[in-house]
């Protein structure tokens, strides 16, 4: 392993879901608190392989809030599709890539909401997709470098498309599929995995070109800007490692389906800890 990389010990605490039964061996909704802070959001201009939409880099204070330690899972999504309907209906089975520990994916942004709501109704807390700014506060976990790993990302600790490199990381597997949610058993500080590659996640903001005019408080930004997309983050199974970096912005039509898009959910805190 590089020596840019490390791999610390995970902190935090939180919940699991007692009112969402998944099935036998399915890891159940594990939601992990993540403590309020400010931090530097986007990424600098001497980070390799940025994009300009990644900045201008800007300080983000983000109230406490919950998310859960994976993406959601095909049978967390299978138990919530069978709910009762807000307002649209689900498919109880959408993902290309089977396995009940394996994230949903082949959701639209619209499926993601629908599965809040009907999360949400179920269980009485306010379960929602994640802004953009917690999502990358969520990831960094109080790093400063392209990965919460360190300066560069290797393929025995998240799955992306090791036929290509980063930085002076080494070429790895390309799994060409995802992986179990908890396939690398590693998290962040923040206790929360899986957020560099795997699924892209759907979070609730509109897409700007640049973060000109952004939110300081973390909260979506769905003002101006193009309302026809939203916003994707963390990268993918089939993605190369630069679009794995925590600064990584990806925009794409709410009403799409793909193998590369799944989500995760998060939830107002503190009032949602048992």
């Amino acid at each position: 392993m590089p020596s840019t990389l490390s791999r610390t010990p995970r902190t935090g605490q939180g919940y699991v879901e007692p009112r969402l039964e998944v099935i036998a061996d399915a890891l159940p909704l594990h939601m992990v608190l993540v403590p309020g802070g400010t931090f530097t959001m986007g990424s600098p201009e001497n980070e390799p392989e940025r994009e300009d939409r990644e900045g201008p880099q800007h300080e983000v204070t983000v109230p406490q809030f919950v998310m859960g330690r994976y993406p959601v899972t095909q049978a967390q999504w299978r138990a919530v599709a069978a709910l009762p309907k807000d307002e649209r209906d689900l498919e109880a089975d959408p993902s290309k890539f089977k396995g009940d520990n394996h994230p949903v994916e082949r959701v639209t942004w619209y499926d993601a909401v629908e599965f809040c709501k009907r999360l949400e109704q179920h269980t009485d807390r306010p379960y929602r997709l994640p802004t953009e700014a917690e999502w990358e506060y969520a990831c960094r976990a109080g790093t400063t470098t392209p990965f919460y790993f360190g300066q560069t990302i290797a393929t025995d600790l998240a799955n992306y498309n090791g036929n290509y490199t980063y930085s002076d990381g080494s070429k790895g597997e390309y799994r060409e599929k995802t992986t179990p949610v908890d396939h690398f058993g590693i998290a962040n500080v923040f206790g929360i995995s899986d957020m560099h590659g795997n699924v892209l996640e759907w979070c609730q903001d509109h897409f700007h070109g640049s973060y000109k005019g952004a939110p300081t408080d973390g909260s979506a930004w769905v003002t101006d800007g193009d309302k026809s997309l939203r916003i994707l983050r963390g990268g993918s199974w089939a993605f190369t490692p630069r679009n794995c970096r925590s600064a990584f912005r990806n925009d794409f039509t709410p009403a799409v389906r793909n193998s590369l898009f799944g989500f995760r959910v998060v939830c107002s805190a503190p009032r949602i800890l048992p």
